[in-house]
C-alpha cells in the first residue's frame, strides 16, 4: 500500500495540472491504461523491489482516473444540481470496494493469482474501450498570463485559503482511514474478538453506499458545510467506538458510522472544491485536495504504526479520534474568510464564501 501511495502521490499534481491543460479524457486514458498494464506486470515480477514499483506504477491509476472522472463530471453537470450528481457519480466506489475483493478472493482461492490479474487487465481494458468513446466539453481558455507563470500559480492555488483549509482536513481525515484499514484486522486479533475484518468492511461500504443516495441533493438545498461537519464527526465517532470497542458488535457500529462518514465526506468536499473553483483550475485543485487524503493513509501505516508500538492498538484509536476532533475544529473556525461565516458555513446555516459563480 505504501508503494501504491507513492504512485499517487507523485503523479496526481501533475496529472490534475494535465487534466486542465489537455483535456480530462487523455487523463481517463492514462489512469485505465495504467490500471490494465499493472496487474500483468504482477504475473511475472520476481523480486520484491520490482513488485513495488509495479505498485507504484498502479497508483497512477487512481491518481488519473480519479482526477478527471471528478473534473468531467463536475464540467457537465449543471451547478444547481452539483452535489446530487457527485453523489450518485461516487456511488461507483463502495459497489466496486464491496464486489472487488469478493469476486478476487473467490478467484484467487478456486483458481490462483495468475488468472485474477488477467481478469483486472481485462476489466481494465474494457473501462478502456469505453473511456475511448467519452466526449468531453471543450477545454476552458486559461487565464491570462497562467500559461507564462505556471509555478506562481500553482502556489497561489496551494496557499490559498479555499484549498489549503480543506486539504489539511483531509490529510487529518486520511490518517483516520489509514487507520482503520491498516490496523483494525491487527486490533480484532488482539481483543479476539469473533468477527471476520472482512465483515467489517463490508458494513461500511454498504452504509457509504446507502448514505451517498441522498446527502448530494440535500447539500444542493442546504449546502455543503453541514454534511462536511458531519462527516468528520461520524469519523471521529467511529475512532472513539474503536477505542472502547470489545464486542462484535461495538465493532459493527463503529463500522456503520465509518462508511456514513466516508460516504459523506468524500463527496462533498469534491462538490465544495468544484463550487470553488474554475473549469480551467479544477483538475489542480482537485488533485491538491485529495493529495491531502493521500498523504494521511501513506502515513498512517508507519507513523500510527509507531504509535500503537508505544500505547496499544486501542489507544491509538483514541488518539487518531483527537485528530479528527481537531479537523472539526479546523473547518468550524477557518472554512471561510471569518470565524463568523465559518461556523455558520460549518452549521448548514450560511452560504460558501469561496464559491465562485461560472458565466
Amino acid at each position: 500500500m505504501g508503494s501504491f501511495a507513492i504512485g499517487l502521490l507523485l503523479f496526481r499534481p501533475y496529472l490534475g495540472k494535465l487534466a486542465d491543460e489537455r483535456g480530462r479524457k487523455i487523463v481517463l486514458i492514462i489512469g485505465v491504461l495504467a490500471a490494465a498494464l499493472a496487474p500483468l506486470g504482477y504475473t511475472i515480477a520476481t523480486s520484491v523491489p520490482v513488485l513495488m514499483a509495479l505498485r507504484a506504477f498502479h497508483g497512477i491509476s487512481i491518481a488519473a482516473f480519479a482526477t478527471a472522472f471528478s473534473a468531467l463530471v463536475t464540467d457537465i453537470a449543471p451547478s444547481k444540481v452539483r452535489g446530487e450528481i457527485l453523489g450518485y457519480m461516487s456511488l461507483v466506489n463502495p459497489i466496486g470496494m464491496a464486489i472487488g475483493p469478493a469476486i478476487g478472493g473467490y478467484l484467487q482461492e478456486s483458481a490462483g493469482y495468475v488468472p485474477l490479474f488477467l481478469l483486472a487487465t481485462a476489466l481494465a481494458t474494457l473501462s478502456l474501450l469505453c473511456t475511448s468513446q467519452v466526449v468531453t466539453p471543450p477545454l476552458a481558455k486559461a487565464i491570462s498570463g497562467e500559461t507564462n507563470n505556471g509555478k506562481s500559480k500553482f502556489w497561489q492555488i496551494v496557499l490559498s485559503p479555499r484549498v489549503r483549509v480543506p486539504t489539511i482536513v483531509m490529510l487529518l481525515v486520511g490518517l483516520a482511514f489509514g487507520t482503520i484499514s491498516t490496523f483494525v484486522p491487527l486490533f480484532l486479533k488482539s481483543t479476539q474478538v469473533d468477527l471476520n475484518a472482512g465483515l467489517f468492511y463490508t458494513a461500511a461500504a454498504i452504509t457509504s453506499f446507502s448514505i451517498r443516495l441522498f446527502t448530494g441533493k440535500t447539500s444542493d438545498r442546504i449546502g455543503r458545510g453541514l454534511f462536511i461537519t458531519i462527516g468528520i464527526a461520524c469519523y471521529g465517532i467511529a475512532m472513539f467506538l474503536l477505542w472502547q470497542a470489545n464486542t462484535a458488535v461495538d465493532f459493527l457500529l463503529a463500522a456503520l458510522i465509518q462508511g456514513a462518514g466516508g460516504g459523506t465526506l468524500i463527496p462533498m468536499i469534491v462538490a465544495m472544491m468544484a463550487d470553488r473553483s474554475l473549469p480551467q483550475e479544477r483538475g489542480r485543485i482537485f488533485a491538491l485536495c485529495i493529495s491531502g487524503f493521500d498523504v494521511g493513509i501513506a502515513i498512517a501505516g508507519p507513523v500510527l504504526g509507531s504509535v500503537a508500538e508505544q500505547v496499544g492498538y486501542r489507544n491509538m484509536f483514541g488518539f487518531v479520534g483527537v485528530l479528527t476532533v481537531i479537523a472539526i475544529m479546523i473547518f468550524f473556525t477557518q472554512s471561510s474568510k471569518d470565524l463568523y461565516s465559518s461556523m455558520r458555513f460549518a452549521l448548514g446555516r450560511g452560504r460558501d464564501a469561496y464559491t465562485i459563480n461560472e458565466c
